[in-house]
């Protein structure tokens, strides 16, 4: 038993020794969005789940969202573990927000044939910003990102002029003046410089790098999702979109299309803008897809509830869980399984319910065709009017000229309303 017991110990030590030497590895090749900021922030609680040592970026942007970028900084600095950042392949760009984010990182390099720079704040659409305001941003973003440098030791001077000037410079430069900690000649010369260098976390404490085993942790469904979406020309267009087919579903109740897609539209912008959180944002994603699907058995849509409702319970479940956040992961392949069997089960619901019309009004049709009933009230001089039968009140139209009290038999039908003939 005793030995048993210590058989057990040296694999559960064993275990979490093999856990401890890796770093996780991502990859950033398109635009800084709320996508790239939800990535990272999944990457971080994978290595700590994993008891790894260090996070390793490669990074080619041409940059993105001042927003996002803060929130991704603010997740380097206050990381207890190093990011060490890397523009990479040759020919690459760490423009703008990309820029700033390799100030923030512990250790950062390029390899040969790319930049970095270009940090300037513009709108979206590439215009300028008003003067008032863009010195303003201006200001804040340099005394931020100053702060920043100083914590990591680096060229305050190019910090502040990518800012103010724009400046971009090839990684050779910037490694001369000192905004680059190394110049590489590829991947596994970086990670070798990098290993074992001294960095600076919070409350000043230091901390050697380590590079271990790398675990890749590639972008997923949910970030593809998410990029496409959080893109900010697209997620403005979006939101104003949604906005724009709510308007036209509240002042013209019934269309249902617009409402749908209005609504989901309006969930997935509120991501994209950071008001949600990309997991609430999931939950709303679900709710609403849920509401849709139980409107579709009682409001008449021709299927647009219960198609938008599917593409919202589909989407919401990609945003939902995540293995780093709650523990729980969802498998695309389960996902869609779950929405093929609502899809199924709505669709089943549908077709018995016009079935049982159908039937319904079948039946209708034989039992008003040897029905008899009496008149109720009368006008036209007797040849239109209201009559009861089987306990009903329809409307009629008749040849002969009747009076109230009258008794009548159905000889055929016209939608909801009946011929009669008097009976004799």
């Amino acid at each position: 038993m005793k030995f048993l017991a210590f058989l057990i110990f040296i694999l559960c030590n064993l275990q979490i020794a093999a856990h401890a030497k890796c770093t996780v590895a991502v990859t950033i090749n398109e635009a800084i969005t709320a996508s790239t900021s939800d990535y990272l922030e999944r990457a971080e609680k994978r290595a700590k789940e994993n008891k790894c040592e260090s996070i390793y970026v490669r990074m080619n942007t041409p940059g993105g969202s001042l927003q996002s970028t803060r929130l991704i900084v603010e997740k380097i600095l206050a990381s207890d573990l190093p990011y060490v950042c890397l523009i990479t392949p040759s020919g690459g760009h760490a423009g703008s927000a990309g820029a700033i984010i390799l100030q923030a990182c512990h250790v950062n390099g390029g390899l040969p044939a790319t930049s970095i720079g270009a940090a300037t704040p513009i709108l979206g659409t590439g215009e300028k910003i008003p003067d008032d305001l863009r010195k303003k941003i201006i200001n804040d973003t340099v005394s931020w990102l100053e702060g920043i440098t100083k914590l990591r030791g680096r060229n305050l001077k190019f910090s502040k002029e990518i800012v103010t000037e724009a400046k971009s410079l090839g990684v050779e430069d910037a490694h001369a003046e000192k905004a680059l900690d190394i110049l590489a000649k590829n991947e596994i010369d970086f990670l070798n410089q990098a290993q074992g260098r001294m960095v600076t976390f919070k409350e000043n404490q230091k901390q050697e790098v380590k590079i271990s085993d790398l675990q890749e942790f590639a972008p997923d469904t949910r970030y593809k999702v998410l990029s496409f979406v959080a893109d900010p020309e697209f997620a403005y267009l979006l939101f104003m979109g949604s906005l724009a087919l709510l308007y036209v579903e509240l002042t013209h109740p019934g269309l249902i299309a617009p409402g749908v897609i209005g609504g989901i539209g309006l969930v997935l912008s509120m991501v994209a803008f950071h008001k949600l959180e990309v997991a609430w944002g999931g939950l709303a994603l679900i709710l609403l897809g849920i509401a849709f699907l139980i409107l579709e058995i009682f409001v008449p849509s021709f299927g647009a509830l219960g198609v938008g409702g599917l593409i919202a319970v589909f989407m919401g479940s990609l945003f939902l869980f995540d293995m780093e956040t709650t523990g729980y992961s969802l498998p695309l392949p389960l996902i869609i399984s779950v929405v093929g069997v609502l899809a199924a089960l709505f669709l089943g619901i549908g077709y018995l319910a016009v079935r049982t019309i159908r039937l319904k009004a079948r039946d209708w049709d034989v039992d008003l065709a040897e029905a008899m009933g009496e008149v109720v009230s009368v006008e036209s001089n007797g040849h239109r009017g209201q009559i009861i039968i089987m306990g009903e009140t329809w409307k009629f139209v008749s040849e002969d000229s009747l009076q109230v009290a009258d008794r009548v038999n159905v000889t055929g039908r016209q939608g909801l309303t009946l011929n009669v003939k008097k009976i004799k």
